[in-house]
Order: C-alpha cells, then sequence, then structure tokens
C-alpha cells in the first residue's frame, strides 16, 4: 500500500449502511453493532404497524359501510388514498432496513401530524403523540448505530 506524503494512513470513509446491512452474522452478534440490531428489529416492528394502517385505510375504500366518497369533503378522501399508499410504501421499505424506507416512514408520520392537525377526526391525538414517540426513538437509534458503526469512535463504557 503505498501513502501521499505527509499522510501517515489513509483516510477509510465510515460505512453508511453498517447500521441496517442484514446479511452479516457475525458482525450483528457482536456487541460493537448492538443498536443496528435494535434498529432493525425497531424498522421491523414499525413495518408491521404501518401495514395494519395501510390496510385499515384499504378497508375504508374497498369494504366502506356507506358510501365514503359521497360522504366526504375531496380532502378526506384524498388523506385517505394517499396513507392508503405510502403507508405501505413505507411498510415495505421498513421490512427491508432500507434507508429510503426511513424516509418515507418520516414523511408518512409527518404527515400524519400534519393531518391530525389540519382535519381534526382523522388521526387522534393519542396517534399523533404516538408518531411523535416513534419518531424520536427512530432518530435515537439512528444517531446510536451510525455512532457504533463509525470505525475510530469510543465508546464511553
Amino acid at each position: 500500500m503505498k501513502f501521499s506524503r505527509g499522510l501517515s494512513k489513509m483516510a477509510v470513509p465510515p460505512d453508511s449502511g453498517a447500521a441496517i446491512r442484514l446479511g452479516e452474522p457475525a458482525r450483528i452478534a457482536s456487541e460493537e453493532n448492538r443498536a443496528g440490531l435494535f434498529l432493525v428489529v425497531f424498522m421491523r416492528l414499525l413495518a408491521g404497524l404501518w401495514v395494519i394502517q395501510g390496510l385499515l385505510q384499504w378497508s375504508a375504500i374497498l369494504l366502506p359501510s356507506e358510501p365514503l366518497f359521497d360522504n366526504v369533503s375531496a380532502l378526506r378522501g384524498a388523506a385517505v388514498i394517499f396513507f392508503a399508499i405510502f403507508d405501505l410504501v413505507a411498510a415495505v421499505g421498513l421490512w427491508l432496513a432500507a434507508p429510503w424506507g426511513g424516509v418515507i416512514w418520516l414523511l408518512g408520520a409527518i404527515a400524519q401530524i400534519f393531518v391530525a392537525v389540519g382535519l381534526p377526526g382523522f388521526f387522534s391525538l393519542l396517534w399523533t403523540g404516538a408518531d411523535i414517540v416513534l419518531i424520536v426513538i427512530y432518530f435515537g437509534l439512528t444517531w446510536q448505530a451510525g455512532r457504533e458503526g463509525t470505525p475510530g469512535q469510543s465508546r464511553g463504557r
């Protein structure tokens, strides 16, 4: 290995996908990336919850007790369609532990918070609070997993 003048070591960029990469059992099982394992498990549990939400939105579209789009405003109908599609796409991305899945889920969760404020009764305030708590947990786990996955980072035990 050839070094440049003035550099004693080659700088290795951190692996940004190390926290959520699957298929590396020795690395996941180690204590060094325990937060990455927690992040993947959290994303999978979230995926199950978001599949249920998406299917509930689809049931409102496909199996209404009374005609849905005749009795609600266009804005509420658009919200039902949006979340029926968006929740299931986010669930797939979360289940795959793909970076885009977390982004889509964050956009959907933030959209749920805005819809709960803009369309009272569409989502409960309890669910809005749960969204906020889940977002904070997701950011905490992602930060911790990224910190533990960075080479040369001391973990202050």
